[in-house]
């Protein structure tokens, strides 16, 4: 097996993301029946619930120190409305055997260590990890079992002719039976390739300095992974140093980084002047039905793409069954049916429009 990495291995949303290791997708399990239809979306509903587990037997048999804890993840309740949104959640995953729990606010203030929630869905499958060491761990894993693992060398083209696929870089060309794409809201154009341009979305993380047990005890003492109900999504969670990281949509700049902190010093007072260490962003590769893709490119190819948001289990699930079609010629375990095309409408446009309404919210949220 052959990588070819455009950048260094986790560059995109595999190294920036929040470090969620959520089963399931930001849809709700019914949702997913609905959209994919009975047998194939409960098929999905099913694979991703026990995608955590693949996650934590990888990071545990390859030894990958990514700070990993499964204390689960809170979905939290910003409103009301959230707070309903997560009940009707709570029932449909209860409804097929998984273990969540819905929590009041006075617990999940407990939890969180901030009293602006109203409610939250804890959810024990689930867990966190450092993201960029996971996927560094991944290519580390790969390289001690075989694969050969290029970092700087983008793919410019792709052909297939004589049974081959004829990948040409930047340094050279190779030539490969068999090619998975998996670049996601980082694909770059490459002539022979038909991957359609994807709506994106920013998402943007700051992190303070580690906090002591003085300051941030209290703050997520039970190790779980957040993120809110509102459309504009925040997220939260600490790491192993005990930093406290805040994410939120946008792309970064003054106006998200501002919000930012005036968010962080809402939910967590004390936090109110807590020295900042690290901001950073990336992107989320998004599709209108907010389901993943597998397409394919022709004789022994196939693309992986849009996981709206839950790339850390899904993505693992889906590289995985990928490959594993691939060589065997079978796509009957494939997470979800192949298609032979896939288009998002104004693409560029709805790109545009996530980040003009994650700006408007933040600006309007100046006074929070």
């Amino acid at each position: 097996m052959v990588l070819l990495e455009a950048g260094r291995v986790g560059d995109g949303g595999s190294g920036r993301n929040v470090g969620l290791v959520n089963a399931g997708l930001w849809l709700p399990p019914d949702t997913v029946a609905a959209r994919l239809g009975p047998v194939a979306g409960e098929a999905l509903n099913t694979a991703l619930a026990a995608a955590p587990d693949r996650v934590f037997d990888l990071i545990e048999r390859h030894g990958i120190a990514c700070e990993a804890r499964r204390a689960g993840t809170l979905h939290l309740a910003h409103a009301p409305s959230g707070l309903r949104d997560l009940r009707r959640r709570a029932g449909q995953a209860q409804a097929r055997g998984a273990p969540v729990a819905l929590l009041d606010a006075e617990e999940t203030a407990r939890r969180t260590g901030s009293a602006r929630f109203h409610g939250a869905l804890h959810d024990p499958r689930a867990g966190t990890i450092q993201p960029l060491a996971y996927a560094r761990g991944l290519a580390r894993a790969a390289a001690a079992a075989g694969a050969r693992l290029f970092e700087h060398s983008a793919v410019v083209a792709a052909d297939h002719h004589g049974g081959q696929w004829v990948l040409r870089t930047n340094g050279g060309k190779l030539r490969a039976r068999r090619l998975l794409i998996a670049t996601n809201a980082y694909h770059r154009p490459t002539e022979g390739t038909r991957l359609p341009d994807l709506p994106l979305v920013s998402f943007f993380q700051i992190a303070t300095e580690p906090l002591g047990d003085n300051i941030g005890g209290d703050i997520l003492p039970g190790g779980e992974g957040c993120w809110d109900t509102g459309t504009v999504m925040t997220s939260l969670r600490r790491d192993a140093a005990g930093r406290v990281i805040l994410g939120g949509m946008g792309e970064g700049g003054r106006i998200h980084e501002g919000w930012a902190r005036r968010k962080l010093a809402h939910l967590l007072p004390r936090l109110a002047d807590a020295p900042l260490a690290h901001v950073w962003s990336g992107r989320i590769a998004m599709t209108g039905d907010h389901l993943p893709r597998i397409l394919r490119l022709g004789a022994g190819g196939l693309a992986v793409f849009g996981y709206s948001g839950r790339g850390i289990a899904p993505g693992t699930l889906f590289g995985a069954a990928a490959a594993t079609a691939l060589l065997s010629g079978d796509e009957t375990a494939l997470p979800v049916p192949a298609v032979d095309s896939h288009s998002e409408a104004v693409a560029a446009l709805r790109t545009l429009g996530f980040e003009m309404a994650a700006r408007m919210v933040h600006l309007v949220s100046a006074r929070l």
